[in-house]
């Protein structure tokens, strides 16, 4: 049996299985990435809820797994060579899973790049903007006079869904014909301006169809719908 002791996150959270990849997480559109692309790709997982609600990626278990104390983070125990691997950063996440796998991400090495890039342009474009977003129009953030801050961030926030409506223009999926990571980056965080932030009349959301379309195709899926809600809130 894998042995998981010498990583200190696995008393805080005991593996059932050991030999099954371990899944620190909470259902943020960041922690739902990662179980929607394991339910997907059909690998056995343990989930295991951190919840950011209480500043548990706070505490020193958590922070030998991922000193930046954010959710996702993983521990495969079959990791290259067999010996344990621990990840964390929800894009790296992925790029793993799916190279592990064979699983969405094309093989062809043109496509690969291509299907990278736009989970990067999650990672550096939709996931902090957006959140950003959240924070100044719902949160803390809304009680602050000056409202520059707000508008800088749904001014940029509407520049990539503009990205996106022009990228989805006769596509099924962001690669095109292929559902890959890239839609599993993205489509939470665009889900959840919506459903979670309620930004629609302040991003003006009806005028992203084939967006928000893509939107619920992803969301239909399955494992999406699965993997939403995992781990749960409690």
């Amino acid at each position: 049996m894998t042995d998981l002791s010498r990583f200190p996150i696995a008393a805080r959270w005991p593996a059932q299985d050991p030999s099954k990849l371990q899944l620190y997480s909470f259902p943020t559109p960041n922690g739902v990435k990662i179980s929607i692309a394991l339910e997907e790709m059909g690998l056995p997982y343990e989930a295991h809820a951190v919840d950011i609600t209480k500043n548990e990626t706070w505490n020193d278990d958590f922070l030998s797994l991922n000193p930046n104390g954010k959710i996702p983070a993983i521990i495969d125990p079959d990791g290259p060579g067999g010996k344990p691997l621990p990840l964390f950063e929800s894009g790296a996440i992925l790029v793993y899973l799916a190279e592990k796998t064979g699983k969405l991400l094309p093989a062809d090495a043109a496509l690969r790049y291509e299907t990278i890039q736009w989970v990067f342009f999650q990672m550096g474009g939709i996931g902090p903007m957006f959140g950003q977003l959240g924070f100044f129009y719902k949160f803390a953030g809304k009680a602050i006079e000056d409202k520059r801050p707000l508008e800088r961030y749904a001014n940029e926030s509407k520049r990539l869904l503009g990205v996106l409506e022009a990228r989805l223009t006769d596509r099924q999926w962001i690669m095109g014909d292929d559902y890959t990571i890239a839609d599993v980056a993205i489509f939470p965080w665009v889900r959840a301006i919506k459903v979670f932030y309620g930004a629609d009349e302040l991003l003006g959301l009806q005028n992203f169809p084939r967006t928000f379309a893509w939107v619920e195709r992803c969301t239909a899926r399955p494992a999406s719908e699965k993997g939403l809600t995992i781990p749960p809130r409690g």
